[in-house]
Order: structure tokens, then sequence, then C-alpha cells
């Protein structure tokens, strides 16, 4: 398990075993391990890693426009408390926070 935090520092995902899923626990993505990225529910470019613990979206990756297809709901899991804030980074260049 790992939790996955925006810019600023707030916890916003946690990835399980290539899944994703909301701090509340409700699932949102998978995991696309040959690519490094993650996809949304509908199969749509999500975002990626980035220093380690940071989901972002970049703006110029080339898989925006791939639809990787519906992989299915794996439901959810439990939330296991706030893991707190990290600090803010700066944001590297052509990527932003991810719009969950």
């Amino acid at each position: 398990m790992k939790h996955l935090y925006n810019s600023k520092g707030q916890h916003i995902a946690t990835e399980q075993d290539g899944r994703l899923y909301t701090p509340m626990g409700r699932s949102i993505g998978h995991f696309v391990s040959e690519y490094g990225i993650f996809i949304d529910m509908r199969g749509r470019y999500l975002g990626e890693i980035m220093y380690d613990n940071r989901l972002l979206y970049n703006r110029y990756s080339p898989f925006r426009s791939t639809p990787f297809g519906i992989w299915g709901d794996y439901g959810t899991i439990t939330s296991h408390g706030a893991p707190g804030k990290l600090g803010p980074i700066g944001l590297p260049s052509g990527f932003e926070d991810v719009e969950l």
C-alpha cells in the first residue's frame, strides 16, 4: 500500500496492488505497469507518480488520448486513517495536480 499526494502535500489517493483508491477507499483507477501510468475507471490517462509519492498529471503525456478500455471496479478498501500532510513541492514543467 502506498499513499499518494498532490504537489501541495495533501493525501489524494492510495495505491494497493495496482489499484487506485480515494482516501476514503473508493476505487478510482488502475496502474498500467508497462507504461508507468494510472488510468481512471473509464480507461483514460489519469496521471503518474513523480518523486516517489506524488500523483501528478503530465499535460504532454503521449497517453492522454489513448483509450485503455474499462478494467472493472474492484470495490473499496477500508480507510487506513489519515497519513498526514507532506510539505509542498514545485511542479515539474508540464505537470499539474490530478483532478479527482
